[in-house]
């Protein structure tokens, strides 16, 4: 290989690992991914008796589930929960940030492997895959956020402003979330049972997560197991912004989001070197 060829290949492989590509690619084919995200959501309902009235539904028949088997059936309770409904809404609040989760990290092992079209193409930028992925599962947080708001009106008969903080407090989690899935879905083209392996882990995680439990109840070395946990933080201060009318913690916020914002960019530089051999395996 000549001199001149291997200081463009090294030039290509800096420009590939600039930690601003992340968000200069989700800007760039931002026309691409609407499109990408439109036929997602389309193609999850399509052929479907009552069609994207699902996207409604699921979150509703969920809410419906969860108050009659915690709030009904085992009578739980919740600090500052006085009834079933108000338990409902403090589990569903929590289960909105596991839900955006796991339908994204449950996809990843097949993202890849599922889009060989897209592999063989070289101009496609396979990068975004993962935003489509978080964009059809924030699509369904918005839609379970207003089933949550429309309830917490008819509930506590008022809906904190600070709601607004919503988008604002996912951030950590969107670019924890990508960065997992550009993992995720890079290794499930080189091993296929991984994604046997991420439906357990999901629901591990779904379990050590404050979701069902305060955190607060829980002895102390629990919680410190539970605090390493990132969706923890996430899903109190969602509570925080829905529930409770607070503001969120910026500090802890900012610190979570750069911790997350690093951890997505070195696995985007994991994807870009992993998806050379794409082609050859699949």
């Amino acid at each position: 290989m000549s001199r001149a060829k291997i200081l463009v290949n090294g030039s290509e492989s800096r420009e590939h690992a600039r930690p601003g590509r992340i968000l200069t690619d989700l800007w760039n084919h931002r026309s691409l991914l609407a499109q990408l995200i439109q036929r997602d959501i389309a193609g999850r309902y399509r052929g479907s008796i009552f069609g994207g009235v699902w996207a409604f539904l699921n979150p509703l028949l969920m809410l419906s589930l969860y108050t009659m088997v915690f709030g009904v059936f085992l009578q739980a309770k919740w600090g500052g929960a006085t009834n079933s409904a108000q338990f409902s809404l403090v589990l569903f609040a929590g289960l909105i940030v596991f839900n955006f989760f796991s339908e994204c990290i449950n996809r990843a092992p097949g993202l890849i492997t599922s889009n060989t079209n897209l592999v063989k193409k070289v101009a496609f930028p396979l990068q975004i895959l993962p935003w489509m992925c978080m964009g059809t599962a924030f699509f369904h947080a918005v839609i379970s956020l207003m089933v949550w708001v429309f309830f917490a009106a008819l509930i506590y008969h008022q809906v904190h402003w600070t709601v607004v903080f919503f988008p604002l407090v996912l951030v950590p989690l969107v670019f924890m979330v990508l960065g997992t899935c550009w993992l995720i879905s890079s290794l499930g083209v080189y091993i296929r049972d991984i994604g046997q392996f991420i439906g357990v882990l999901t629901s591990f995680i779904m379990f050590m997560s404050p979701i069902f439990y305060p955190i607060d109840t829980l002895p102390e070395p629990f919680r410190s197991v539970l605090n390493i946990n990132p969706l923890t933080f996430i899903i109190q201060e969602v509570r925080a912004i829905l529930i409770d009318g607070a503001l969120p913690d910026f500090a802890r916020l900012a610190v979570h989001t750069l911790a997350s914002f690093v951890f997505a960019w070195l696995a985007f530089v994991w994807f870009q070197r992993a998806r050379e051999g794409f082609a050859d395996v699949l």
